[in-house]
């Protein structure tokens, strides 16, 4: 199985670029456990889309602690038991801050982040989903989550702007890039045996998965 080297895959990208969706599907394929970010659980979420200067900081902290919590238990568990595939990478929680927090805020969110990192585990392979700006802004509108709702588009293009420049230095686990403009992974078997091929050919720390279509 094209899985079987993994014991703890993640799955990242932008809002809407289709991450848990897809990690689920990987989780069912490998009858695996599934960590998946609870974003309904945050109680400050909404507010945060109404007005991030005020909501940016409880909104971030809340997600920091919900994650580090989730992580922490499954580093503590035997890992190589069992296998786990998840929505999110703990590193890329920094990503959000720097991108919605002032300058105090950010220093203070530092201190407990870099406290909190050592205890999350590090991955086995990273599957980083990419898909330009306009088709994360159609896909976020067109679900119409009720957090989501007030999502604006200049938000949605510089978090994407962060994922590129995060993974383009990130060195902690191998790294797929899937560009997943023209792959739907949960209605097309097809598409979903691509990527299970590709990620089973993986030699490398950093390779890259594109299908073009007419």
């Amino acid at each position: 199985m094209p899985l079987s080297k993994y014991r703890y895959i993640v799955v990242e990208g932008p809002i809407g670029v289709g991450k848990t969706t897809l990690a689920q599907r990987l989780a069912d394929y490998a009858d695996a456990n599934s960590l998946l970010e609870k974003p309904q659980d945050n109680p400050f979420l909404a507010r945060f889309y109404q007005d991030a200067e005020r909501y940016a900081l409880p909104t971030q902290l809340f997600f920091l602690f919900q994650r580090i919590n989730e992580v922490r238990d499954l580093a503590q568990m035997d890992m190589f038991q069992s296998r786990t595939v998840a929505d999110y990478l703990f590193e890329k929680d920094e990503l959000f801050a720097r991108l919605t927090l002032s300058d105090d805020e950010y220093k203070l969110y530092q201190s407990i982040y870099q406290s909190l990192a050592p205890q999350a585990p590090t991955p086995d392979l990273v599957i980083y989903l990419q898909a330009p700006t306009e088709v994360l802004i159609e896909r976020v509108h067109k679900r119409g989550s009720r957090y989501e709702r007030s999502v604006q588009d200049d938000y949605l293009s510089k978090l994407a702007n962060s994922y590129g420049e995060f993974f383009h230095h990130y060195q902690a686990a191998p790294v797929l890039v899937v560009n997943s403009e023209r792959l739907n992974f949960v209605d097309n078997a097809n598409d979903f045996n691509l990527l299970l091929e590709r990620i089973g050919k993986m030699r490398g720390r950093r390779e890259f998965f594109n299908v073009g279509r007419d």
